[in-house]
């Protein structure tokens, strides 16, 4: 019988294993922790969630909610697991990360077609191999793929945010409430007026921050996990209309709408620990814990993690991978998760479910999937793999060397798009149309494939 090797336990790795275990397919799954670290996780367990704890969005008129949707339809494991594990987020999937962690790796150590194996590897195995280590890949095995690829892969930086107990938030000034009061109020809000405000964007502007090595100084952040001290430098009132907004949340007690909020998100199953939703940060250590104290509300903040930043690294897939997720030049090679230039804990496991499908289907002796582009995650991976985004630019002794796009998340923008008559400029009705369109084609084509 034919074996899989995959290398990483993350999100993508584990959720391709499980693909490929349930048709029946024996895998090696490779992971360096705990013996290896990575400086942002800490366990040794699957599928470890290391920044925010939340999938976004479950609503499917939402472009992460429509990729939650599509795995449910394609028979995604994680995904159920994630329900399973769900805390109160509002119309989000927001998870108890140790609980999901701990039942991801439970449930891998106990299959019998999937042999765990704590290792790192330096090289890119020969036979059929699945490469899924993420954006902190380790330095010798990007060396490795990095060789493969002929080019230089790039490196962005991402940073986690804080996590404070709820037993020493002061309530007296913080409310609970979820935006315009949709779904359950299960986020925690701290309030401020202008002037509070201002003194906090003054900390936050004049913090000192931990020194970067020179050869990462000149990667690229990821905009959409921005640190909360990147984005307070591109104006004064960048933040309150970006993760300190105050629009929808209103302190019922007072029926004020502040001048800006922050608000912190349940991560834990016990409901005792809430990270400061948008405050990815590289503050050191002393300056985060003035910036958190210096929020009403969060003045005696007791904070278990402080925020930490880690470089990521991912590969130019518009040059390496077909839309099936296979590499161009070597069959039964292919790439899953956010080294292939996807963002986001949904969109991995979507990648890495999409390779163990095709995985299996080319063991099979199957045409592999490639989905097409009215479904959120065959959009997904036709932007990263498609040769048209590259842009090149010339380097200084003339030649060109290529960039791909800045990594991609769910968005509506990347879907074939609708005739405008059937929408008008109705947003709403718009991305009810799409969604509706995607499943559809799913349910009657593509259903546990």
């Amino acid at each position: 019988m034919q074996e899989v090797k995959i290398i990483g336990a993350g999100l993508a790795g584990s959720e391709a294993s499980l693909q490929l275990s349930k048709r029946g397919i024996k895998v090696k799954l490779y992971e360096m922790r705990p013996n290896k670290t990575t400086g942002a996780h800490v366990t040794g367990d699957c599928a470890e969630f290391v920044c925010s704890n939340s999938l976004g969005s479950s609503d499917i008129t939402n472009a992460s909610g429509l990729l939650k949707k599509e795995m449910e339809i394609l028979g995604g494991e994680l995904i159920k697991i994630a329900y399973a594990n769900a805390v109160p987020a509002g119309n989000a999937l927001a998870i108890a990360r140790e609980d999901f962690a701990k039942a991801v790796t439970h449930r891998i150590e106990q299959d019998s077609n999937i042999e765990l194996i704590r290792e790192e590897i330096t090289e890119i195995p020969d036979g059929n191999v699945i490469i899924a280590s993420g954006p902190l890949t380790s330095d010798k095995f990007a060396d490795a793929i990095k060789e493969f690829t002929k080019a230089e892969h790039l490196s962005f930086f991402d940073a986690i945010a804080p996590i404070v107990e709820i037993d020493s938030i002061n309530f007296d000034k913080a409310f609970w409430a979820s935006r315009y009061d949709k779904g359950e109020a299960s986020y925690i809000n701290c309030p401020m007026n202008k002037e509070e405000y201002e003194n906090f964007y003054n900390i936050l502007t004049n913090a000192p921050r931990i020194e970067q090595h020179q050869v990462d100084k000149n990667s690229k952040y990821f905009e959409s996990c921005l640190p909360v001290e990147v984005l307070a430098s591109r104006g004064k009132d960048t933040l309150r209309f970006g993760p300190m907004k105050p629009v929808g949340l209103i302190d019922k007690r007072t029926g004020i709408e502040n001048y800006a909020v922050v608000q912190l998100r349940q991560d834990n199953s016990a409901k005792t620990l809430f990270n400061l939703v948008g405050f990815q940060t590289n503050l050191k250590w002393g300056a985060q814990k003035e910036l958190v104290h210096s929020i009403p509300g969060l003045e005696n903040a007791n904070i278990v993690r402080y925020g930490v930043m880690h470089r990521n690294t991912f590969i130019n897939s518009s040059q390496i991978l077909n839309p099936t997720l296979e590499t161009r030049e070597r069959e039964g090679l292919f790439f899953a998760g956010q080294i292939t230039g996807t963002e986001g804990y949904t969109e991995s496991i979507a990648t890495g479910m999409l390779a163990g499908i095709n995985m299996a289907r080319k063991l099979e002796g199957k045409p592999l999937l490639e989905l097409p582009r009215e479904t959120m995650l065959g959009a997904i991976t036709f932007y990263i793999t498609d040769k048209a985004h590259l842009e090149h630019i010339s380097s200084r002794d003339g030649s060109l060397r290529y960039l791909p796009p800045q990594p991609i998340n769910s968005n509506w923008g990347i879907l074939t798009p609708l005739e405008k008559h059937l929408y008008k400029k109705d947003k709403k009705l718009k991305n009810e149309l799409l969604a509706r369109r995607s499943t559809e084609i799913l349910q009657e084509k593509y259903k546990e494939m």
